[in-house]
Order: C-alpha cells, then sequence, then structure tokens
C-alpha cells in the first residue's frame, strides 16, 4: 500500500521503528569509545550525569509525543512545530534537523572510515579515507534507497548484535569484580554540581537523535501508537544502558593502573583484563556497524524532512519524488547520501585527520538538535492550547525540559569568566557563530521565497493540517 506521499506505508514493525532511533543514538559507541570524555570531566558522577540526562531527554519526549499520539507524517518535528508555532519556526526546525542529522551522520561516517582503516590495517591492507568514506555512504545510500525496510532491519540486526555483546561484556567484567559495589561512585566521592553539569554537555549530546523515528510517520504500522513508544522507548532504553554500562567500566578500571580518561579503547582494555579478550574484538566491529547503522538511520530521516519540506514548495519539487516501486524518497536519499559524502571528503583532501573531522562534524550537528528540542518543548504547550487541552502539568514539563536542553547549550557556548561553562577552545568556539549563519541564511531565503509567493506559507498550514486530520481520524478507529 502507497501513502499520499507515495511511501510504503504500514510496513515497519515497533521493533524497526524503535531500531530507526536507535541507529541515530548509537549506543554502542559511547562504552566502546567515548565513555573516557564524560568521566574525564564528570568522574564518579558519570552515572549521575547519564541519570540526569535521561530524565531531560524523557520530558522532551513527553512534549514530542503530544504531537507524535495525534500525528504523524515524513516531516518528524519540522511538521509538528509548524502546527505549534507556525510556519516560520517550522523552517527553522526543519533546516535545524537537515543540519543536525546531516552533519550527524558526516561525523559517524568519520568514524566509520577511522575504525575501518585500524581494523584493516591490522591486515596490512591501508586504503585511502576518501574510499572508505566512499564505500560506507554508498553501502547506505543503497539501503535507504531500496528499501525502507531493509533499512530498518539492518539497523536493528548491526545495533542489538552490538548492544547484546557490550551488555555480556559489562556483565563479566562485574562478576570477575565479585559484583561489588563501588562506594565512591555511589557515594560520587570527588563530585561537583560543576563537574556533573559539565559532563552532561557531552551526556546529552550521546543522546542525540533519539527523535528520529518521528520521520517514519508513513512507514510505520499504527503510528499514532509505535512512534511515541519508540520514542520514549529508545530514550529510556539508551539512557539505562548507558548509565548501566559507565558505572561498571569505571568500576572496571579502579586500581586497573590505567586511566579510563586516556583509553581510547576501554572495553577492549577491560577484555583483556578478565581474559575475554576475544569478546573486546567481536566489540570492536560492534561498533564499527554501529558507526554504519548511525550514517544510514541519520540519511533516512534527513531525507524525509527534505521530501516533505519539498512537497510544501520550499526545495525543488523533484526532491518531493518517491520512487515508483521502492516507494522511497530516492531523490533525496541520493542528495543526502552525496553530501555526508562530500564534506568529509573535502576535509579529507585538506589533510584534516578522520578523528579531527568526527569531533567538529559532531560539535556542530549539536547545535541543530538542541535548536529543535527546545523549539518542540514551547510548541507542545501552544498546540495543546489551541485544542483546549493545556494543563498545568503540560507547561511544567515545557519548562522543566527547555531548563534541562539550556544547560548544554550554556555548556557548548561557554560564559565568559566562568568556570562551570567556559568558552570553549579554538575552533570550537566558532561553531555557534556558524550555525547562527546558517540560520539567518536559510531562514533569510525562506522569507524571500514568502515575499515572492505569499501563498507558500498557505500550503505549508493546509499541507500539515491535512496530515494532522487524517491521522487523527485513525486513532478514532
Amino acid at each position: 500500500m502507497t501513502s499520499a506521499h507515495g511511501l510504503k506505508t504500514n510496513c515497519l514493525s515497533f521493533g524497526e521503528v524503535l531500531a530507526q532511533s536507535f541507529a541515530v543514538i548509537a549506543p554502542t559507541t559511547i562504552p566502546a569509545s567515548n565513555i573516557g570524555l564524560i568521566v574525564a570531566l564528570s568522574g564518579n558522577g558519570t552515572w549521575l550525569s547519564f541519570l540526569i540526562g535521561l530524565l531531560g531527554l524523557v520530558f522532551v519526549s513527553i512534549n514530542i509525543n503530544h504531537f507524535a499520539s495525534r500525528s504523524a507524517s515524513p516531516g518528524s518535528l519540522y511538521s509538528y512545530i509548524v502546527k505549534g508555532l507556525g510556519p516560520t519556526a517550522g523552517v527553522i526546525c526543519g533546516w535545524s534537523l537537515v543540519l543536525a542529522y546531516l552533519f550527524t551522520g558526516m561525523s559517524v561516517l568519520c568514524g566509520f572510515a577511522n575504525f575501518s582503516s585500524i581494523l584493516i590495517g591490522h591486515l596490512g591492507i591501508h586504503p585511502s579515507s576518501i574510499t572508505l568514506l566512499a564505500l560506507g555512504a554508498g553501502i547506505a545510500w543503497y539501503a535507504a534507497y531500496k528499501d525502507i525496510q531493509l533499512s530498518a532491519i539492518a539497523m536493528l540486526w548491526m545495533e542489538g548484535i552490538s548492544l547484546v555483546l557490550i551488555a555480556l561484556l559489562c556483565l563479566l567484567i562485574w562478576a570477575h569484580k565479585g559484583f561489588a559495589l563501588d562506594m565512591p561512585q555511589l557515594t560520587l566521592e570527588g563530585v561537583t554540581p560543576g563537574s556533573l553539569a559539565t559532563g552532561l554537555v557531552l551526556v546529552m549530546f550521546g543522546f542525540s537523535g533519539f527523535e528520529s523515528a518521528t520521520s517514519l510517520g508513513d512507514e510505520a504500522k499504527n503510528p499514532l501508537r509505535t512512534i511515541p513508544r519508540s520514542v520514549m522507548g529508545s530514550a529510556i532504553l539508551a539512557g539505562l544502558f548507558f548509565l548501566c554500562t559507565s558505572y561498571i567500566e569505571v568500576l572496571g578500571f579502579r586500581d586497573a593502573g590505567v586511566s579510563i580518561t586516556k583509553t581510547e579503547e576501554p572495553l577492549a582494555f577491560l577484555s583483556q583484563q578478565i581474559g575475554m579478550g576475544f569478546l573486546g574484538d567481536l566489540i570492536a566491529f560492534g561498533a564499527l556497524f554501529s558507526f554504519f547503522a548511525c550514517v544510514l538511520g541519520c540519511i533516512n530521516p534527513a531525507a524525509r524532512i527534505f521530501f516533505m519540506m519539498a512537497r510544501h514548495g520550499l526545495f525543488h519539487s523533484r526532491l518531493g519524488a518517491a520512487h515508483s516501486s521502492n516507494r522511497t524518497p530516492y531523490v533525496a536519499v541520493t542528495m543526502c547520501s552525496f553530501l555526508t559524502f562530500l564534506v568529509p571528503a573535502v576535509m579529507a583532501l585538506f589533510h584534516i585527520k578522520l578523528f579531527e573531522s568526527m569531533g567538529y562534524l559532531g560539535a556542530i550537528c549539536s547545535y541543530g538538535f538542541l535548536t529543535v528540542y527546545i523549539l518542540i518543548s514551547i510548541a507542545a504547550p501552544v498546540y495543546l492550547h489551541k485544542m483546549r487541552k493545556l494543563r498545568l502539568h503540560h507547561v511544567v514539563f515545557s519548562l522543566l525540559a527547555v531548563g534541562f536542553m539550556m544547560i548544554p547549550v550554556l555548556g557548548s557556548v561557554g560564559i565568559p569568566g566562568s568556570t562551570m561553562f567556559p568558552v570553549p577552545e579554538p575552533p570550537y568556539n566558532v561553531f555557534p557563530h556558524l550555525f547562527l549563519l546558517y540560520l539567518v541564511i536559510t531562514c533569510g531565503w525562506f522569507f524571500m521565497q514568502r515575499l515572492r509567493s505569499p501563498r507558500i506559507v498557505v500550503e505549508m498550514r493546509q499541507g500539515i493540517e491535512e496530515i494532522h486530520t487524517r491521522f487523527n481520524d485513525r486513532q478514532k478507529l
């Protein structure tokens, strides 16, 4: 069956929709490689930073699900914010999401190429960075172009196997420690509020993309139930996974003679310590697949946002075309895949190392996600007020969500003279200004379109209203 947008409908189960959000979060990469960065900031309070981050995103999820339980479309949060705050805010959201997903995809594509280079290098094979970038982007393009169900199943298996292996290894590490309780962590030894808040900046970035299942409004089975459960479920499951693995990894490095903050592959080291080195090798391959699943997971929602915005007249109409047999937004998928490859490839040509490119691109994408999470949390009570369903607890959840999101905003922008939120070092201090310039240019283009054709705003509202009405009627059946 084909939707009004030309996409395949009613084909993705709850597990497959959940896999979309999990793929963009890429939870494998935190315990396998990035946990030391967070421990360096939060110390024995790392587990608590993850718990606080989890609570914050639960509030964001509640605000998202006010929309997701009543309406669904390929436009993701872009469609929701148009409904709540109007076309201008929706365009800011749409462009922010496009940047967030594409730059996340670029960042993890660099991670995929870097990790591939290390693993293949052990065999004496040393392909160029651009070759590995092209390989990762090309395979992801084919999966996204061919079949959304193929994409979802691939992501589900790749991420699922990695998570199971990490959970097994962490259980063995804890058993090796005699299932001991780590009192320095439980009593927050040496932890200050400032260290928790600073660590929360990286924690929140680690969760980014948990909402990407909202882009599968046409393809999901029973979307008004499946998507809200996936949004909330991905945040909770990833949060619990991060919390447990971080606690065990910090415990595992206790008295190991090596600092977790200086170890690039902490799980590989711990697997050697307990005599299970082969598990560390398997997890390394799992992390490689997780990077790839995240590339694929980013291309899918980015393409669907371009697809939906093109149908509202904001882009060339070709981007709003669906493949006649595959029933995927193939033109948008192709463009997003090419952009995901192009930017890291150009950076590689300028001899910027893959690991550095991954950090730069990942930092930039965070501004897009934070902008969207704040907008959706403001839009939710406005939307409920329009329907005369606003209650006091809805306002409280909105304020809590915005408050939580402001912590990483302050941490990433910095406050001059502050020790808790210092201004980032170059070039990271330039990235907020680049993001603002990006919004000025893209929104300026929208205002020019609006002046030339005032009808565009009417068409956006009508398109979103038709989607909302269709799914609202379905909910009543």
